[in-house]
């Protein structure tokens, strides 16, 4: 519980990053001046740099452990989300943001590892999802912080509030544990037996215990490269697509839904509440299904979550002058099937890749899948310019959640898992 507390917490604030940008823009604009086509291209540096970063420090946690590029990449979007407070330019801002992304792509696939790799089999599941809520706190967190603070204070404030991530990293390089198939190829088993005892304090001593990890071949072999070795070359590829499809909807959702909302007669403050209730919606969902995905299997869960998510979100674009509650249902429904969708894939992800490549595979498919989170909110532009029907905006972001789900249908079974027989290491 400390270990998903901890990872929880940082996950906060990506979701505080993801939300504070587009409650910033309307008063960014005004004191520099600059076109809303250019704050879409600031706003996409820091999707560029979460690109980047999720590459990259899921490939390189695969071979130095998952401790410390968590906590690098904590003070790398801390100090530079808090460094826009100081820009006195907008592509200053732009740099910043960029930079902040490679640290807040690069925590998500290597907290959800940790998650997974410490918790108990039964509840592996339930506790990345709970982890994952963290996400949409601080989604809801950042939208009500904004309210308050850029009319008293301006919109840097927002990102001020941003650097307060630093005071966490104490409490991380104190509580948080290295990632145990790490521990075990560096022959660091006196550490990992501290900490399984902390788990279970029946375990026998140092010199009584035995511990299992992946052979040398195995150990050495690229992260990357064993993504596509062993057969799984269609079943990555399955699940970069499915990845790709559920952030385009999420990052076109969260961009538009106010807009569509607006465009289909209701007025800007119930349009808002519908994006908040996507985020609570989220967060039970997330709970819910995660409890499901351990008693009857997370792809299963994360394919009804898709098919859920693209029947509400279609459904938005044919209710009209419905029952506003239908209509809060169905956001609630097919948002939050949505967001829920994108922290079941993660857990998926690390459950389908084997240790030595956990946090690779998470990251390259989250890497993908920010090419999908920047052609969303392009995507949903070019058709409000083009001035077509409502039904087609949310049919557009309907559509992928169909897609997402036959691409999880195609993976077969799993084979990167099926490695050497261990080395036993006394």
């Amino acid at each position: 519980m400390r270990i998903v507390a901890l990872c929880g917490l940082v996950i906060l604030f990506d979701g505080y990053d993801l939300t504070i940008y587009g409650a910033a823009v309307p008063s960014m604009i005004a004191e520099f001046g600059i076109s809303p086509a250019a704050a879409g291209l600031i706003g996409s540096s820091a999707l560029v740099g979460m690109m980047l970063g999720a590459m990259a420090f899921g490939a390189l946690a695969d071979r130095v452990g998952r401790r410390m590029p968590i906590i690098a990449c904590v003070v790398l979007y801390t100090v530079f989300t808090g460094a826009v407070f100081l820009a006195t330019s907008p592509w200053e801002v732009g740099i910043y943001r960029f930079l902040a992304g490679l640290g807040l792509g690069g925590v998500m696939p290597n907290a959800v590892a940790l998650v997974t790799e410490y918790a108990p089999a039964r509840l592996r599941s339930t506790l990345v999802s709970v982890m994952f809520s963290g996400y949409m706190v601080g989604g809801i967190a950042a939208a009500l912080i904004g309210v308050v603070f850029i009319p008293a204070y301006g919109w840097r404030s927002l990102y001020l509030v941003g650097a307060l991530p630093l005071l966490v990293v104490p409490l991380l390089i104190r509580y948080l544990p290295e990632a145990p198939a790490f521990l075990v190829r560096r022959g660091r088993t006196d550490e990992l037996g501290r900490t399984l005892r902390a788990l279970d304090p029946g375990l026998p001593p140092d010199g009584e215990l035995t511990v299992r990890g992946p052979d040398r071949e195995t150990a050495a072999a690229s992260p990357v490269a064993s993504l596509f070795r062993d057969g799984n070359g269609v079943n990555t590829a399955m699940l970069w697509i499915a990845f790709f499809m559920v952030l385009l909807m999420i990052y076109g959702l969260l961009t538009w839904l106010p807009q569509l909302m607006i465009e289909a007669g209701y007025p800007l403050g119930s349009s808002l509440s519908f994006l908040m209730t996507l985020f609570l919606a989220g967060i039970v969902i997330t709970w819910v299904g995660g409890y499901l995905s351990d008693r009857y299997g997370t792809r299963l869960v994360l394919v009804v979550s898709y098919l859920v998510a693209a029947a509400f979100v279609g459904a938005l674009g044919f209710l009209g002058d419905s029952n506003l509650l239908w209509v809060y249902a169905a956001v609630a429904l097919g948002g939050g099937a949505t967001f829920a969708a994108q922290i079941f894939a993660n857990a998926y992800a690390a459950q389908f890749y084997p240790g030595h490549a956990r946090s690779a595979g998470i990251g390259w498919a989250l890497g993908v899948g920010r090419i999908g989170a920047i052609i969303g909110p392009l995507l949903g532009g070019v058709l409000l310019t083009a001035g077509v029907p409502l039904y087609a905006n949310f049919l557009a972001f309907a559509i992928p959640g169909v897609i997402a789900a036959g691409a999880l249908l195609l993976i077969r079974n799993r084979t990167a898992t099926s490695a050497p027989a261990p080395a036993v290491r006394p």
